[in-house]
């Protein structure tokens, strides 16, 4: 092989650990919701992933979270929180308020329609 050959060998093996590293081992942001008037609320920047990217909420206490999102990637146009029954289409450069009440202590799953980004929710007693 040609030492070009080797760069671009080592260039897309580099390209593709960043990118799993990225989006199944890298440290999130974690926020805890703000309590007001009986609700939870988060907002949730999506833009090429969810920020924040940990979301810790009361058990049994009503959740809001509000998804902005802020890119056109196909990706990124459905969140699904599995464990809650909850799909939701998200239009481009808007708000989307997602409401639930957690009955369930634990840690659940949110990802995109394609399962390729992702963040947790943890819900405490």
């Amino acid at each position: 092989m040609r030492s070009t050959d080797w760069v671009v060998l080592f260039a897309g093996v580099a390209a593709i650990a960043w990118v799993n590293w990225y989006f199944f081992f890298a440290q999130r942001s974690s926020l805890a919701a703000k309590v007001g008037g009986g609700v939870q609320q988060v907002d949730v920047e999506v833009k090429g992933g969810y920020e924040p990217g940990v979301i810790r909420v009361k058990r049994g206490v009503p959740v809001r979270l509000v998804f902005s999102r802020q890119e056109t990637s196909s990706c990124s146009e459905e969140v699904v929180i599995s464990a809650f029954n909850i799909r939701r289409y998200l239009p481009a450069f808007e708000q989307t308020t997602v409401e639930f009440t957690p009955n369930t202590a634990g840690t659940f799953d949110i990802s995109c329609g394609m399962s390729m980004l992702h963040a947790k929710l943890v819900v405490n007693d």
